[in-house]
């Protein structure tokens, strides 16, 4: 890997100036992407995906590690052209997909055990979460970078202003926490606001799909009107005759219910 070009240069031959609606944002620091790759702990035998490689800054770290795989999905044409080269390099261990990673189910593009390890596209980075918190029980851990307050808002606390649907999703599937924080100055071109890098591990127990598929509606309902007590926000689930069976004050807002709480509530829906 120490024969590659320095990653400017990648960018410029092949036209990769980051594009606004893809949400690209280059991290080209290499003492920062094995950092990354570092807190996804030891790859050996690990398969990694990671979505929106761009020049391949990460992927050159994730390359550096023992993953026995990586697995680069991107829907940038101009970014396959930088990976195809990198992977002329690497062999059989890096393979590139075109592709949009919305519309791709990453538990059929490698064996387990898998990780993800991304620097997520900002403009769908939330949704990309949520599908793939459906499919916690798939991974071993996932490794992704965010919009500060978006990162926030996934490990965020009961009564905190932060507190929302994705803290809920996010803790009832997975143990969470903020591992690095990163300035704007740490990419090309610098984004207007900080990220920071969450570390994502599924706990043991995992919901079924229809559960998800309730807690999904049931967090939507109770944030989605945050002044609203609960007996008002729910009352298509059921409002206040559910709160009352869950043993919970109707009158209580969403953002003061822990994720045990908000488990005892979904499993009372359906």
């Amino acid at each position: 890997m120490t024969e590659l070009p320095p990653l400017r240069d990648v960018i410029a031959r092949h036209g990769l100036a980051a594009r606004h609606s893809l949400g690209q944002h280059f991290l080209l620091d290499g003492n920062l992407t094995d950092r990354i790759v570092r807190e996804a702990g030891d790859l050996s035998g690990r398969h990694v995906i990671e979505v929106g490689p761009g020049p391949g800054g990460l992927t050159r770290s994730l390359l550096s590690s023992a993953a026995a795989t990586i697995t680069a999905v991107e829907l940038d044409r101009r970014a396959i052209g930088a990976m195809t080269d990198l992977a002329a390099i690497a062999g059989d261990r890096l393979r590139v997909i075109e592709g949009d990673a919305l519309s791709v189910d990453m538990t059929t593009l490698v064996p387990e055990p898998r990780q993800i390890v991304a620097n997520l596209p900002y403009n769908i980075a939330s949704p990309l979460l949520v599908r793939w918190l459906r499919q916690a029980a798939s991974f071993e851990r996932l490794i992704l970078m965010f919009q500060q307050e978006v990162a926030e808002r996934i490990c965020a606390e009961p009564d905190t202003s932060a507190y929302g649907r994705l803290s809920v999703l996010t803790q009832w599937t997975c143990e969470a926490r903020i591992v690095m924080r990163l300035p704007p100055t740490a990419f090309t071109p610098p984004p207007k606001v900080f990220s920071a890098v969450v570390s994502l591990t599924p706990l043991v127990t995992q919901p079924d799909p229809k559960l998800f598929s309730r807690m999904e509606a049931l967090t939507a309902a109770a944030f989605g009107q945050r002044r609203k007590m609960l007996r008002g926000s729910l009352r298509g689930l059921g409002g206040e005759a559910l709160l009352n069976r869950a043993g919970i004050d109707p009158e209580r807002r969403a953002e003061t219910l822990s994720v045990a709480e908000f488990d005892r509530l979904v499993k009372l829906t359906g």
